[in-house]
């Protein structure tokens, strides 16, 4: 069959294949199409109701969003529930989004403060974050395992005790790697304020692990 020239059912059938065919290019185009969006264009689809264009901003943007959950509770099912909220609020709100910071940023404000707002001491459950996906722990032994698992649990105890906003800055800076102008637009502060809430964030995570964490 030649590019572009579909089957043609015989007159005594009913075209549904044809029909459905037919449907699923046109589909693809449009989604290749939305594919080659910038953000702003996208976020306009999204505002003008275009199929598929607010499923292409979480697909983008999932992955992070769901991270940044996950670093506050430590949990899958709260993480996938929080970004799941986030997602909602974004797409009810989207026509504040002005643009004046990165989608990424704005997303990454309202899960900061659905987070903040939502999780507290007693929701944290205990499973562990896979902090294995960035260590090689090949050649551990058990007993170093158990160490390393430990320490890291200890970190997060006492992360999930600092304040909410130093808790949300070392979060997105540790873990996000976000600059303080960027930590500042997600928390909605300056960026002096960005960069005193991760100092004493840090220093407050000293004096909880105390000397003898190495």
């Amino acid at each position: 069959m030649a590019p572009g020239i579909a089957w043609r059912i015989p007159a005594s059938s009913k075209p549904q294949w044809e029909l459905i065919v037919v449907r699923h290019e046109a589909q693809a185009a449009l989604d290749a199409a939305l594919g080659e969006l910038g953000e702003a264009e996208l976020v306009a689809a999204c505002l003008d109701g275009r199929a598929g264009a607010f499923d292409l901003v979480v697909e983008r943007h999932r992955r992070p969003v769901y991270q940044l959950c996950y670093r506050f509770v430590g949990n899958h099912e709260d993480a996938s529930d929080l970004s799941q909220d986030v997602f909602l609020r974004a797409y009810r709100g989207l026509q504040r989004f002005r643009g004046q910071s990165t989608l990424a940023t704005w997303l990454y404000r309202i899960g900061v403060n659905v987070c903040l707002n939502r999780v507290s001491l007693k929701s944290l459950k205990s499973e562990p974050i896979d902090d294995r996906q960035f260590a090689d722990t090949r050649a551990e032994s058990a007993p170093q395992g158990l160490l390393r698992e430990e320490r890291a649990a200890q970190v997060r105890r006492a992360i999930a005790r600092l304040p909410p906003k130093q808790r949300a800055a070392l979060v997105l800076r540790m873990y996000h790697e976000m600059s303080h102008q960027a930590i500042a637009e997600a928390l909605g502060s300056s960026v002096g304020a960005a960069k005193a809430n991760v100092f004493h964030a840090l220093q407050n995570l000293k004096r909880a692990l105390g000397d003898g964490f190495r």
